[in-house]
């Protein structure tokens, strides 16, 4: 019976450089039940603190929910030419 072998692969997980970074906001204040009232997605924070700084003139809403996401790529570690492979002239 052939049994499987596993392989630890040192990789690094590291920000995609080519992809920009999002951000929006949801208000999660109201009576009760959040408000709801969202931002959408921005390439900048700009846009989204502009439109929270008017919902909460409008409504008196002070509490939101803030998110910053962004891409993510593993990269090998130094000396690995791909994934799990061994650099040119080094054993396995």
């Amino acid at each position: 019976m052939t049994r499987p072998v596993f392989r630890h692969v040192p990789f690094t997980i590291e920000q995609d450089r080519t992809a920009e970074p999002e951000y929006e906001a949801r208000c999660v204040s109201g009576d009760g039940t959040e408000c709801g009232a969202a931002s959408g997605t921005h390439g900048g924070p700009g846009p989204v603190e502009e439109g929270r700084r008017g919902h909460t003139q409008e409504s008196g809403h002070r509490r939101c929910r803030r998110a910053v996401g962004d891409h993510a790529v593993p990269r090998p570690a130094a000396g690995l030419s791909g994934p799990g492979r061994p650099a040119d002239g080094e054993a396995s």
